[in-house]
């Protein structure tokens, strides 16, 4: 059975997830979604105040070794042993997630577009494009709420990495998308479009 790979790329707090979720919605249980966010590379070797430094929105961030790796095995049928990250001591745990193999793997993450390895094995390449202000409003309520931060911590480490590293890295793999999709899942017309791509490979 061919498996399919789908790319889905965009800013912090774009609606990537939401893309992603509303795709395996409207297509069944035959979709996996891995996330990038998964694979950050393990810092368990040094002290916290060493990790506080690290720049995690820059692409030297991601074990990508690992997750080609992964990707390939997911492809040819194979399950994995997906890492489990810890992002309020920024180590990778020991614990892991087996995750068995599907018809559609769908990829998602600030840099799912930007490595050239990944994208050769991609069937479909997209990018959730929204205003920076929605994105930001979003990346706030998600690390203040889900990863412990505080409000100043998430402003200044926005204002000082994540928007210089999107401007610099993540905007310009929006040129690699076969598909961009405005105002992420909310745009129910653009994920129809996706939605049928999907179904027209499945008969494949």
């Amino acid at each position: 059975m061919k498996r399919f790979l789908i790319g889905i790329s965009g800013g912090t707090g774009s609606g990537k997830t939401t893309v992603a979720l509303n795709i395996k919605e409207k297509i069944g249980e035959e979709i996996l979604i891995l996330d990038m966010d998964s694979y950050y590379k393990d810092h368990s070797n040094i002290p916290f105040d060493e990790r506080l430094k690290i720049n995690y929105d820059h692409p030297d961030a991601f074990d990508i070794p690992l997750l080609k790796e992964h990707i390939q095995n997911l492809i040819d049928g194979k399950e994995i042993k997906k890492p489990i990250y810890s992002f309020v001591e920024y180590v990778r745990l020991k614990e892991y997630e087996i995750i068995k193999p599907q018809r559609i793997i769908i990829l998602e993450g600030i840099f799912a577009l930007f490595y050239e390895e990944l994208r050769n094995l991609m069937d479909i390449k997209i990018y959730v494009d929204t205003d920076p202000d929605i994105r930001l409003i979003r990346r706030i309520l998600r690390d203040t709420k889900e990863r412990g931060r505080t409000l100043d911590s998430v402003i200044k480490q926005y204002t000082e990495v994540v928007r210089p590293m999107h401007i610099q890295f993540v905007e310009p793999t929006k040129r690699f998308a076969d598909i961009i999709i405005p105002e992420g899942g909310f745009n129910i017309v653009a994920v129809d479009i996706v939605v049928s791509k999907v179904r027209d490979l499945f008969k494949e």
